[in-house]
């Protein structure tokens, strides 16, 4: 749809390890038999003894038998350290502490030495206690994950501003473009393709996809990065998932109090936009404010109500950020923005037995934006107040990646007997969204967009503040769901099923800013005047260039939407984990996964029953010591339609436009006067939208085919001494169905006219949108509805729809070493070899940073997908990623984390020429074409390489007893700030080269230090 705005191992091992290396140019693998806010321990011992595990946090305890095999597997742990003893007739013979579980990962604790001896041991006198000399690679799973905990978290300089920030230490993860927010694209996937999970329960942005609720920082315990091949159990993405476990409460009453500053006055200035030949084009960015300042207080409090029984924990995180940022115009505004976010956590943990568990979860996230807005003119300076913009839980466009707002979480976990586990969980969450827009000259003040080549560097403005549309009246969102699942184990299996379904809801909507906008174009050589004669259904010879006398046109248009929509999204696993052989595990999943979404009357307008996802994968612990693991996975992922289709898609919309010649235009409102009407000034509905909901039965095709790829790992991790890991591991992927929409009527008008349908096609096109979801390159039955209550399907060949098969391919090799803590010091280096190619980049378009998810301008017509096929937006070749930490003393802690990567593909979008078909649709400078010619997708030069170097220190002085830590933060230190986006529209609307293609829309941040104080306390 067109877019409204646009000790060294032993040789034998070397040699294995350089064999995998080798050939590790394939894919990783699925997930463990657990849920995905817990953790589990395994391992091996004498048969028919005890393992008793219990944790030193909360007391809470477990006794497993270990099996006849030899043993033994306790799931669904909560997250936490751990003692595990053996115990042999009753007897503690051997005992391993500070035993650290992760999310859906498995710590191997095995007692192999203490099981040859047991029977002789007779006392207490003869217990082995061991510590910190447990396996580093997890043999019992497949998949392919990066784990921070909140220990690293404390240590690395990592802005604390999202999870999607801690996200962007995992390998093949990249940032999106800064107008989808915070948000990252996983693995060549678009912005909106991910799922975000917050202790079990679906934190997804509920209207788009794009970014989840947030907590805060100091309460995360731990997070989960899985980048691919993750288990049936997670669904609904095909980019990766971002799984969050908060802190809880412990036996010791603890807390901490923090305040982090960042002052102006010690951060660099964002660099100055200019056009290409060096003319200054804006003072400031638009994305990194002038005289920016981060102001932060922070804490957290946590105990036990009863002994081993019920916890307690709170943290709390209020952000203050304000800065300026100044027009790019000679004549243009200057904005003070003051931003401010308050979060927080409420977790209390119910240890009702041993074998039962109740946890419950408060979040709140609020995040508000007071933006006044002041005159400027680069000669005199800042000038009259123009108006105000207030928002609430909403970043100023529809993708809207900070969806704030409450959830509330409840989770239940029965121990039922040593192999069978259940767990339950049910949550719900709700934001309200807010845009408050007021002018100081009255709210008749429309959008003005100016784009005269002549007027390139001072266009008409208008009065009017806050963009061109606002968001709609009562804006909200909220979305409810349960899941439950079972595990059991019987002989070498690990089997677990589960259930889930949740139900998301949105009132949305935009508005014009101040009613009717105006936009200022060319005339040129008439052809965007003829294109709308013809769209009207009138003789382009109508066209008189006397009407247009000064050589330019002014175009009215109002785009309107809103609605309600609501979701539903339902899944059903299952899953074995096989230990196959002592050395030989393997993995097999299943996932079934239903959507429906309903239209503001209720009404289903696309569903899909039988996705079916199946993933295998299988993981060979070489040596049986769980030294080196080589492992593969492959799987199925599908994703279901984001809510917000339903507010244009589905929903009523307005999208009304005409011309006109002018002869002068009113110097307050940039309104024209004088207009020149014509034939031409008829309305127009762009795509159809003409107010009148659509019928949902046409809204898509029949039997839509969901969203899906296909994804392949191959991995090997290799323990070299007591200390370092390296591993080495290759994937790829391919989409293999896309879900967008069309708007090109022209194929179902011809199947009517060849079916003796004129009419009734026709009829029904007039009633519809203009636009159908529909499967790009395949098959696709239409329905129309001529008149109330008649149908008529419109079957259509691939050929006949003439767009190309929807292509979207991902190669990735990544390379690691980590360095346990050990020494005083940890390290991990990852280098990630990837290439994104294809012809559409998923849900969204960043090339334009359009909005409107799943209904991108790409697809709407067969001439937008020409020369389309080549490297996607979010290809970025290489990427090297270093953090760690060094700690000398217990007083001084040295940490950095360190990005290095290679620039983004960039294009040239441009006007479509006569020679190859014009542009009958009106998308004006939409097409893969410049300068006349072709323009093939992602060929014309690369961002720049960027080199982001953050580092702290940290000193935690002996005379506070180590509790006070003063610390300082110096986020790219290097103070390299180069372009990580340009301006990719190389030809203005009347088909000349355009002065601002290649300028830069976005910068890497600037140098910035941040102050902090912390103080840690016990009751």
């Amino acid at each position: 749809m067109q877019y409204a705005n646009r000790s060294f191992a032993p040789p034998r091992r070397k040699l294995a390890l350089a064999v995998a290396f080798a050939v590790s140019i394939g894919g990783a693998g699925a997930a463990l038999a657990q849920s995905n806010a817990t953790g589990a321990i395994f391992g091996s011992a004498a048969p028919g003894d005890v393992v008793h595990i219990e944790n030193t946090d909360n007391g809470l305890r477990r006794d497993i038998t270990v099996d006849a095999g030899g043993r033994y597997r306790a799931n669904s742990l909560p997250i936490g350290t751990y003692t595990v003893s053996l115990l042999h007739n009753g007897t503690v013979v051997d005992s391993h502490k500070g035993v650290q579980t992760q999310i859906s990962q498995g710590t191997d604790v095995s007692f192999a030495a203490a099981a040859a001896g047991a029977s002789d041991a007779t006392n207490l006198g003869s217990v082995q206690v061991t510590a910190n000399t447990l396996p580093s690679i997890d043999v019992s799973s497949v998949d392919s994950r990066t784990v921070l905990t909140a220990d690293q978290l404390s240590k690395l300089p990592i802005a604390r501003t999202s999870i999607s920030s801690i996200a962007l230490l995992a390998p093949g993860t990249t940032p999106a473009v800064r107008g989808y927010g915070n948000a990252l694209s996983f693995g060549g996937s678009s912005a909106s393709e991910n799922g975000y999970y917050i202790n079990g329960f679906q934190a997804t942005n509920p209207l788009t996809g794009v970014s989840s609720r947030q907590l805060p920082y100091d309460a995360i315990d731990q997070e989960q990065v899985l980048i691919g091949g993750y288990g049936a159990e997670y669904g609904r993405s095909t980019g990766g998932v971002i799984n969050v476990v908060s802190k809880r409460g412990t036996n010791e009453w603890k807390g901490d109090v923090q305040v982090f500053w960042s002052p102006d006055s010690l951060n660099q200035q964002p660099r100055n936009v200019n056009l290409r030949d060096g003319t200054p084009y804006q003072k400031g960015n638009l994305y990194a404010l002038r005289n920016n300042e981060n102001l932060q207080y922070s804490g957290s409090i946590g105990g036990a109500l009863i002994k081993d029984k019920l916890f307690i924990f709170a943290a709390a995180d209020w952000i203050r950020n304000s800065g300026d940022y100044t027009g790019p115009n000679t004549t243009s505004d200057d904005e003070h923005d003051v931003a401010k976010t308050k979060r927080w956590l409420t977790k209390i943990d119910w240890n009702i037995t041993d074998n039962n568990i109740l946890e419950f979860t408060g979040i709140g996230d609020t995040e508000t934006n007071d933006q006044s807005i002041s005159a400027y003119s680069y000669q005199t300076g800042r000038g009259d107040y123009l108006g105000h913009v207030y928002t609430k839980n909403y970043n100023g466009t529809q993708t809207n990646a900070t969806p704030g707002g409450n959830t509330y979480i409840g989770h239940y976990t029965g121990y039922i007997t040593d192999d069978l586990t259940v767990n339950a969980m049910y949550g719900r969450s709700h934001s309200d969204h807010s845009q408050n827009i007021t002018s100081a000259t009255g709210q008749n003040c429309p959008t003005i967009t100016d784009n005269r080549t002549e007027f390139k560097s001072n266009p008409q403005t208008g009065c009017t503040v806050g963009g061109s549309t606002f968001l709609l009246p009562g804006a909200e969102d909220s979305s409810h769901g349960w899941s439950a699942n079972i595990e059991y184990r019987i002989g070498d299996h690990d089997l677990r099923g589960g259930v889930d379904n949740y139900v998301l809801r949105a009132e949305s909507g935009a508005l014009p800013t101040g009613g009717t906008g105006w936009i200022y174009a060319d005339v040129g050589d008439g052809s965007s005047i003829k294109s709308r004669l013809t769209n009207l259904g009138l003789d382009p010879a109508l066209y008189n260039p006397a009407n247009f006398a000064n050589g330019y046109y002014a175009e009215s248009t109002a785009l309107s939407t809103g609605t309600s929509a609501r979701t539903n999204q339902r899944s059903q696993f299952i899953e074995d984990n096989w230990q196959i052989t002592d050395r030989w595990h393997g993995y097999v999943g299943l996932r079934n996964e239903q959507f429906t979404n309903y239209n503001g009357s209720g009404q289903a307008y696309a569903s899909a029953r039988h996705q079916l996802d199946p993933r295998l994968g299988a993981s060979w612990d070489v040596y049986g010591d769980s030294s080196l693991k080589i492992y593969a996975n492959a799987g199925r992922y599908h994703l279901g339609l984001p809510t917000s289709v339903a507010i244009r898609g589905a929903g009523p919309s307005t999208f009304p436009s005409s011309y006109y010649g002018f002869t002068g235009i009113d110097p307050t409102t940039g309104v024209p006067t004088g207009l020149v009407a014509g034939p031409y000034s008829a309305n127009y509905n762009k795509n159809g939208a003409n107010g009148i909901p659509p019928d949902a039965k046409t809204v898509s095709a029949q039997g839509l085919h969901s969203y899906y790829q296909d994804e392949y790992i191959f991995g090997v991790d290799q323990q070299l001494d007591n200390n370092w890991v390296v591993g080495a591991k290759a994937m790829y992927r391919r989409l293999r169905s896309l879900i967008d929409d069309t708007c090109d009527s022209a194929p179902l008008q011809e199947w009517g006219d060849e079916n003796g349908l004129h009419d009734e096609v026709k009829a029904g096109i007039g009633r519809s949108t203009g636009c159908w979801l529909y499967n790009p390159g395949r098959a696709n039955t239409f329905t129309v509805s001529p008149a109330d209550g008649q149908y008529l399907s419109v079957p259509l060949t691939a050929d006949a729809i003439g767009e190309p098969r929807a292509k979207r391919a991902y190669y990735m090799l990544d390379l690691y070493a980590e360095h346990q803590f050990s020494d005083h010091w940890y390290a991990k280096i990852d280098y990630t070899y990837s290439r994104s190619y294809g012809n559409s980049e998923g849900q969204l378009d960043s090339n334009i940073v359009q909005a409107d998810v799943s209904t991108t301008e790409s697809w709407d017509f067969p001439a937008i997908m020409e020369n389309t096929n080549g490297n996607l937006p979010n290809d970025q070749k290489h990427q090297l990623r270093i953090y760690g930490t060094y700690a000398p003393t217990d007083e001084w802690a040295f940490s950095t984390v360190t990005r290095i990567a290679s620039g983004y593909p960039v294009s040239c979008i441009g006007v479509r020429p006569d020679s190859a078909g014009g542009d009958p649709y009106e998308y004006g400078n939409s097409y893969f074409y410049c300068n006349g010619e072709p323009a093939k997708r992602g060929t014309f030069g690369r961002t720049p390489w960027t080199y982001n170097v953050d580092l702290s220190a940290a000193w935690k002085p002996a005379f506070a007893d180590h509790k006070l830590t003063l610390s300082a933060d110096v986020f790219n230190a290097l103070g390299k700030q180069r372009v990580t986006q340009f301006y990719e529209i190389g030809d203005t609307a009347a088909g000349d080269p355009n002065p601002n293609y290649k300028r830069a829309r976005s910068f890497s941040d600037p140098r910035t230090v941040r102050l902090g104080a912390r103080y840690d306390f016990t009751l």
